[in-house]
C-alpha cells in the first residue's frame, strides 16, 4: 500500500485542522528528530552485531605446544579396521 499525492495532502490537512498552523511546526520537528534516534539507534545495532560476528570469526590461538615427557603418557588412538566400517 503506498499513499499518493491527494491521500498525503488530506493527512496534512487533517493534521492542519487537529493541532493548529502553530502547533504543527514544532510537531514536525519531534517528528524528525524521532526518526532521527530510530535510524541512529538501528545503525548502532547493526554495527554493534557486525562486530560481535567479526570477533566470532578470528581464529582462535593454537595451544602451546606439550612437554616432551607428557606425550608419552598418552597412549595413541587406535584405529577402526576398514572392515567394521561398511559391510562385514
Amino acid at each position: 500500500m503506498s499513499l499518493g499525492p491527494m491521500e498525503i495532502l488530506v493527512i496534512l490537512l487533517i493534521a492542519l485542522l487537529l493541532f493548529g498552523p502553530k502547533k504543527l511546526p514544532e510537531l514536525g520537528r519531534s517528528l524528525g528528530q524521532s526518526i532521527r534516534e530510530f535510524k541512529r539507534g538501528a545503525q548502532e545495532i547493526r554495527e554493534e552485531l557486525e562486530r560481535s560476528m567479526d570477533v566470532r570469526e578470528e581464529p582462535r590461538p593454537k595451544p602451546a605446544p606439550a612437554p616432551a615427557g607428557a606425550e608419552a603418557s598418552v597412549p595413541p588412538k587406535e584405529e577402526k579396521p576398514a572392515e567394521a566400517e561398511g559391510k562385514a
